[in-house]
């Protein structure tokens, strides 16, 4: 069994691999650029999902960590013509002027200091629970919105960072979406994993059986903040310009609803939610512009999209009460011997007849 799960996960990998080829190199500019925030969001979802699902750490500082990745990550990346150019209100500051780096990098420079940055503020908010560490969270998050809006020699204001060089392709997206999930998967099966799930059941149970509830917590919320930091740093260097007003509060809530949509406590119920979610979004577009259907036109309304999109989930919620996947992986067995639900109701229902 372990052997036939092997030679599947190795030929979706390498179809995943011709899939990228394919898409580089072949598919519209707009579909490439919708699978590469779909994957960046699937890693955003999973390293927010470690905090809040498997940690039960009700935390909403996501959307700092990842302007703190993706500033980092774009100031290391450009060039001091392009810096230069940009900073023309206030210069500056030395050494960053001068350095370009790498932008593998820069990329991990962009997740070491958003984990620092985590490690920073999960010290006093962790104290807390529940909705007090969510104000918390929330609150340290606008700090650094704030702050970046501030620090107009670092990065460069409310006018944001523009020429970011375009380095992001499908390759670094879906390459870090495979290796995060690969890592917080080992996370997870590991002791450390198993610790974050007691802490999640009952604090107090957890600590009682010789868990140390600050070490575990920090250890998920820092974890959480540097893979942020990586998908902030995807993320800039795919859209070439970023400013603080991308990184409110709404798009850590978007981030939130990938995870409850997914499952709180499922990493591959993360992935599939963000892709789901990101292509729904693009899908829908339409209802936010006029149609002319031939023998009638249809004005478009601004935010019916949203509308529209909101009633899809609440529907879907309504029928998948704990996600797409609740706390279960995605797993070879199950996918191989799913069956749709109307057929498993006929089957029923055929056997109950023979009975009678």
């Amino acid at each position: 069994m372990r052997q036939r799960d092997r030679i599947l996960t190795l030929i979706a990998f390498l179809l995943l691999i011709g899939f990228i080829y394919f898409a580089e190199g072949f598919l519209d500019i707009y579909i490439v650029r919708v699978l590469n925030v779909c994957a960046i969001y699937a890693i955003l979802g999973m390293s927010m999902n470690l905090i809040n699902g498997f940690t039960g750490l009700f935390s909403l500082g996501h959307a700092g960590f990842m302007a703190v990745g993706a500033y980092t990550t774009a100031l290391l990346t450009m060039s001091p013509a392009v810096k230069e150019q940009i900073f023309y209100m206030t210069p500056l500051i030395k050494p960053l002027d001068a350095i370009m780096a790498p932008f593998p990098i820069a990329l991990i420079l962009g997740g070491i200091l958003a984990a620092f940055v985590g490690y920073l503020i999960g010290a006093p908010a962790l104290r807390l629970k529940g909705d007090y560490l969510a104000i918390a969270t929330l609150g340290f998050a606008e700090i650094i919105r704030v702050i970046f809006t501030n620090t107009q020699s670092i990065t460069n204001g409310a006018l944001g960072l523009k020429g970011i060089p375009a380095v992001t392709n499908l390759w670094w997206s879906f390459g870090g979406m495979i290796l995060t999930a690969v890592v917080l998967l080992s996370l997870i099966n590991s002791s450390y994993g198993r610790a974050f799930k007691a802490i999640r059941e009952d604090e107090i149970a957890a600590e009682s059986m010789g868990i140390d509830l600050a070490k575990h917590k920090n250890l998920s919320f820092v974890t959480g903040a540097f893979f942020a930091g990586i998908g902030g740093g995807l993320l800039g260097n795919l859209l070439g310009t970023i400013d603080p007003k991308m990184f409110s509060f709404m798009f850590t809530f978007n981030i939130l609803l990938i995870i409850v949509l997914g499952g709180m406590g499922s990493i591959t119920g993360s992935i599939i939610s963000a892709f789901i979610v990101t292509i729904a979004q693009e899908v829908l577009r339409f209802l936010d512009e006029t149609m002319n259907l031939g023998f009638i036109v249809i004005k478009g309304k601004v935010g019916m999209r949203a509308v529209v999109f909101s009633a899809l989930l609440m529907i879907v919620v309504l029928f998948y009460r704990h996600g797409l996947m609740g706390t279960t992986e995605f797993s070879w067995e199950r996918f191989l011997n799913w069956k749709p639900p109307f057929y498993r109701f006929g089957k029923g229902t055929i056997k109950g007849c023979k009975n009678s």
